[in-house]
């Protein structure tokens, strides 16, 4: 079992590393957002939202609430990302005192599945870190310098010390 504390962190840390992305994005042209890498969620905007909508779902999976829709057109903007995001952020932050949870939830194909709330929360990080790192790639590519996101750096400079 993991302890709920290491949780805290991995989530706080996806809060810091995602709050960092969407600062430095905000802050090329809205070409630059939009550019088609051809990958799966194509653009810089994409891959945010998709990760953003995951994120979401999950979240609404562990606390029943009803999935209706994966994406609404309204989360196809950054400014909705910035304000919706840390909300999202700050829920999962407060559902972790039972790690070892069973969640039973369906796919949105409606296939049921039960998880370990902790297998749950480590998946929403990584899936998250994975997105995060296409972004900074693709931030690269576009000669953008991406902010440094590892989480050793957040160990180091966002997690206080005694």
């Amino acid at each position: 079992m993991i302890h709920s504390e290491i949780l805290r962190h991995h989530v706080a840390y996806t809060k810091w590393a995602t709050d960092h992305l969407l600062r430095a994005v905000e802050q090329i042209p809205p070409d630059h957002l939009s550019h088609d890498f051809q990958t799966s969620d194509r653009t810089i905007l994409g891959t945010l939202v998709h990760t953003f909508g995951a994120d979401r779902v999950w979240l609404k999976r562990v606390t029943g609430e009803p999935i209706t829709v994966f994406l609404s057109d309204d989360d196809h903007h950054l400014a909705t990302l910035q304000r919706d995001w840390p909300t999202i952020h700050e829920r999962w932050l407060t559902l972790l005192d039972e790690p070892s949870r069973d969640i039973h939830y369906q796919d949105m194909k409606g296939n049921p599945y039960s998880s370990k709330l902790w297998e749950i929360v480590l998946h929403v990080v990584n899936h998250g870190t994975h997105h995060r790192g296409q972004v900074s790639g693709f931030l690269r590519t576009l000669g953008h310098t991406p902010p440094q996101l590892d989480l050793i750096r957040y160990y180091r400079v966002a997690e206080p010390r005694p």
